[in-house]
């Protein structure tokens, strides 16, 4: 199937010439104009006259993969607008690291070719109009999940934030069942039981980090009906954690308070003769 003209182009870089013929096939059947390439080095030097519409980078290459290419793009006006999405071996470590380093995406490689385009898609229709049409995508497509032992709260939320995504993120760990809302990125509404807003966000972290159990599930394109959260992400996450913080060196200080007030054993009349 060959791409309309005007179709946006993407630029699909991986050592696999298998799965790189499997993928460009499929982002061909969503619409796109592929540009394969083996090298992240020499992919660098194409934007320089063709800049694509987004960026597919292996991040296991030998000489320059996705976590390297990050900083480079950022680095330089000219191309820190493009998006990066990296492609890698699927665990929420890899994930981070991925997020981190500046990518705007990350998908498990191991996903059938179908998904991972829709995934592309899906993702650069939200970058652009904010929204996620999980409509036309099922849940296997769209969801994303794991285990706060594995990832942190919120690292997960610092993830969502700098992906710019829009959707429902469900927490629930022991006695904590919360729901935060982010639209483009930004934390748009917040509950957690009674609590709502800035507070809702606050009490979620603060409950959540750190646990032994706890999960995530994150859906594109789910919405709120109201805006409950004004004030920025890094704000709130730094008041969760100060909170956080402050909470374990009250407990720490109650405790050490009762130790001291415990009263020696005295000796027995026994022990005492």
């Amino acid at each position: 199937m060959n791409a309309p003209a005007n179709a946006p182009r993407v630029l699909l870089i991986d050592s696999n010439i298998y799965f790189t013929k499997r993928l460009g096939d499929a982002l061909k059947q969503e619409g796109f104009d592929v540009v394969p390439s083996t090298q992240g080095t020499y992919a660098l030097t194409m934007l320089e006259w063709n800049a694509p519409a987004a960026i597919l980078c292996a991040t296991n290459l030998r000489e320059m993969g996705a976590l390297e290419m990050a900083p480079i793009l950022r680095a330089d006006p000219k191309t820190a607008g493009i998006p990066l999405i990296a492609l890698g071996g699927g665990d929420d470590q890899a994930l981070l690291e991925a997020f981190r380093a500046g990518c705007d995406d990350y998908v498990d490689r191991r996903r059938p070719a179908a998904d991972i385009a829709a995934h592309v898609r899906s993702f650069l229709v939200s970058r652009q109009d904010g929204f996620q049409p999980t409509q036309m995508l099922s849940s296997s497509q769209t969801d994303l999940s794991g285990s706060l032992s594995l990832l942190d709260l919120p690292g997960v939320i610092q993830m969502l934030a700098q992906a710019h995504q829009s959707g429902g993120l469900h927490i629930n760990a022991g006695d904590t069942d919360g729901i935060i809302f982010f639209e483009g990125g930004q934390i748009f509404h917040a509950e957690c039981g009674a609590l709502f807003g800035d507070e809702a966000v606050t009490q979620i972290v603060k409950a959540c980090h750190g646990v032994a159990n706890g999960v995530y599930k994150f859906v594109y394109g789910a919405a709120a009906a109201q805006r409950t959260v004004l004030r920025s992400t890094t704000d709130l996450l730094l008041d969760a954690m100060r909170e956080f913080d402050e909470h374990a060196r009250d407990q720490e200080e109650q405790a050490d308070e009762q130790t001291q007030e415990q009263p020696e054993e005295q000796p027995s009349e026994k022990e005492a003769s």
